[in-house]
């Protein structure tokens, strides 16, 4: 990739957000990439249904901001299900974390981040100024995205700036 000045790197969460606010807040931004590091695109109820991938996707395209989904930035189901298991096994519901759990962050440091290469990654992201991480969780910390960025940010010597509701 070679672009003229650095990319700018965010992360946002879905939860706390209603789509008004969500889709301000990408555009307060001026997000041109949105990059979704979701495994699975889907979130159940009503509530964040505009989240969903088709429904995200079109709302996006009409904002003329363009969308990846990187599958292979997701933490796998059994990385997820230890982070459940140290949720209950700590009394903390799901949406309530501030945090992840260490199995979480060694878990995807070596599945997911060990093998990353910074560059690599923003250049098949193609041409981009403003991108952001997307996943569910409220709390950057609490989320992968956190730990994606902090990588990039490292290797590239970016700053990440996280959107809140």
């Amino acid at each position: 990739m070679h672009i003229n000045q650095s990319p700018r790197l965010y992360t946002i969460g879905v939860y706390g957000y209603d789509p008004d606010g969500f889709f301000a807040a990408l555009q307060d931004a001026q997000i041109d990439l949105f990059c979704d590091i979701r495994g699975r695109r889907g979130l159940r109820g009503a509530t964040y249904a505009f989240a969903n991938s088709r429904r995200l996707q079109t709302r996006l395209a009409e904002l003329d901001i363009r969308y990846v989904h990187r599958p292979d930035l997701a933490p796998s189901r059994a990385l997820r299900t230890r982070q459940a298991e140290a949720d209950r096994a700590g009394g903390i519901a799901k949406r309530q974390r501030t945090t992840l759990g260490t199995v979480f962050v060694e878990g995807y440091m070596v599945d997911v981040l060990a093998h990353l290469d910074s560059r690599t990654l923003l250049s098949e992201l193609g041409p981009a100024q403003r991108i952001v991480f997307f996943c569910v969780e409220r709390e950057p910390a609490a989320c992968h995205r956190s730990l994606l960025t902090a990588k990039l940010a490292q290797d590239l010597q970016l700053d990440v700036l996280h959107l809140w509701p």
